[in-house]
């Protein structure tokens, strides 16, 4: 598969380190279960980019695309080919600067803002990946912005990851989700992504979904 794919005016293309920007803000667009995001990081619009966009673009560009159309980026699809190693450089080389520009909140945690909660996670950095995850060392995400919705473009960057993934080796990946984004399941499960794990409370729950890369 080639680097570019353009089709119906969309074209996937590596990401540079000059798309930060933009999908960072692809990443607040979408923060809120699948919905814009804005109104909840008003503090701090790059709270969540920090944690769930750049380390991948810096850590792992090789793995890094991005959607474009004629106004821009619209879209990004984001792996680790190696989670645990993903996760131990995370900790070492990226967490310790976010630390040092965002002290960790005190008081009462129901009064943080969601900015605030994940400056908490800066600083307690947790990550769900138990052994039965290590047939899915790989881990993904993708996000796109509401004018690239529902016009296929999700499904043509996930399968351009997937054959990424797979020519460098990759045996599995999983992904993690809210459970309030019933959209994103279905488009997960028609992928043959199969349900790994729930955790968390009603309201706050998550899901883990995973797929074999020798399932065809």
């Amino acid at each position: 598969m080639n680097d570019t794919q353009i089709e119906s005016g969309f074209r996937i293309r590596p990401c540079l380190p000059t798309d930060l920007e933009a999908a960072y803000d692809v990443c607040l667009k979408t923060g809120d279960s699948g919905a814009d995001g804005t109104h909840l990081y008003q503090d701090d619009p790059a709270a969540l980019g920090n944690l769930y966009v750049g380390p991948y673009i810096v850590l792992e560009p090789d793995l890094a695309f991005v959607l474009e159309d004629g106004a821009g980026v619209c879209g990004y699809v984001l792996a680790a080919l190696d989670s645990a190693r993903f996760y131990e450089r995370l900790q070492a080389e990226w967490l310790p600067s976010l630390c040092a520009r965002h002290p960790d909140p005190e008081g009462d945690p129901a009064t943080w803002t969601p900015s605030q909660r994940l400056y908490h996670e800066y600083h307690h950095y947790q990550v769900y990946y138990p052994p039965s995850f290590r047939a899915y060392p790989s881990h993904l995400h993708i996000d796109l912005a509401p004018r690239a919705q529902g016009r296929g473009q999700g499904m043509r960057m996930m399968h351009h990851q997937l054959e990424t993934l797979e020519r460098r080796g990759s045996a599995g990946v999983h992904l993690c989700m809210s459970a309030l984004n019933h959209r994103a399941y279905r488009f997960y499960r028609k992928l043959d992504f199969d349900e790994l794990a729930r955790i968390g409370a009603a309201g706050d729950e998550v899901i883990y979904l995973g797929r074999r890369m020798d399932r065809r």
